[in-house]
């Protein structure tokens, strides 16, 4: 890979970390599309895409820091128990299934399926705030129960394949249990913190050892070059989305997804020109 293609990369991921259109999903898909088109890539690369993830991990930071120094300056409280408990199934899951999870990376053969699932999310989430809003059903921060924050990991877990989005996932969740939508946002983008920290953990043994070496292949360079553009732009991204989802509809997002993830399937099944 070449720092052009890193930089591409990153772009694409500062964009869609935050959207919920999943980043994973479309690293996937630029992926193959710099292979198809002669790049210097040969094949994708997951520590790559923790990479890129770390660098937007500094957005997260930027934005939500009054939040963050909230947690920080006092630990225990309920907001951090909730953290807890959201992070615990993405955690089991990907112990658990961590070479199917891999091998699902590589392949990208479920892509436009679950940028499809993702449209279900999002117009099913869409409808059931709409409505909790008119039945004045909402639910604040403070109303916030441990059910509530276990669901969401769930769906957190659920969104660790590519073309599932994780912000999309989680913040569905959310909305399923009729919490505020500003809140639903910003839990989500405090749960990526622990998210994106436990993949950088999972896949710093790729460095070393034998499965590493396609990793070096891809050049120091390149690695920086990635993890700096995605977290620069991913400033811009998590900012747009915070104020998508307070005023705004995710039925964009449901009808961009769903376009992908039939053009993703018709190419694998017919075409062939990138799968």
């Amino acid at each position: 890979m070449n720092i052009f293609e890193a930089v591409l990369l990153g772009v694409v991921q500062g964009l869609t970390e935050f959207l919920p259109v999943s980043s994973s999903g479309h690293l996937a898909l630029f992926q193959r599309i710099i292979e198809a088109t002669g790049g210097t890539m040969k094949e994708p690369s997951l520590f790559f895409d923790t990479m890129l993830h770390a660098g937007t991990l500094i957005a997260v930071f930027i934005v939500l820091w009054k939040d963050i120094w909230e947690i920080i300056k006092k630990p225990i409280q309920k907001i951090t128990l909730f953290l807890i408990i959201a992070t615990i199934p993405a955690v089991i899951a990907a112990l658990t299934f961590e070479d199917a999870i891999e091998e699902i990376f590589v392949s990208a053969k479920f892509l436009g399926i679950c940028f499809l699932i993702t449209t279900i999310l999002l117009v099913t989430a869409e409808i059931l705030s709409r409505r909790a809003k008119i039945n004045n059903n909402l639910k604040k921060a403070a109303d916030m129960t441990w059910l509530d924050a276990l669901i969401i990991g769930i769906m957190q877990a659920i969104a660790i394949p590519p073309g599932i989005s994780r912000s999309g996932a989680t913040i569905s969740g959310a909305l399923f249990r009729g919490l505020d939508r500003d809140f639903a946002a910003r839990f989500s983008f405090l749960m990526s913190i622990p998210a994106i920290l436990g993949a950088v953990v999972l896949q710093t043994k790729d460095m070393i050892g034998e499965s590493a070496q396609s990793e070096y292949s891809i050049g120091a360079a390149a690695v920086i070059a990635g993890t700096i553009t995605a977290g620069a732009v991913g400033f811009f991204a998590v900012k747009f989305m915070l104020k998508i989802i307070r005023e705004k509809s995710l039925f964009g997002f449901a009808v961009y997804t769903a376009i992908l993830g039939v053009l993703v399937i018709a190419d694998q099944l017919i075409t062939h020109l990138v799968f």
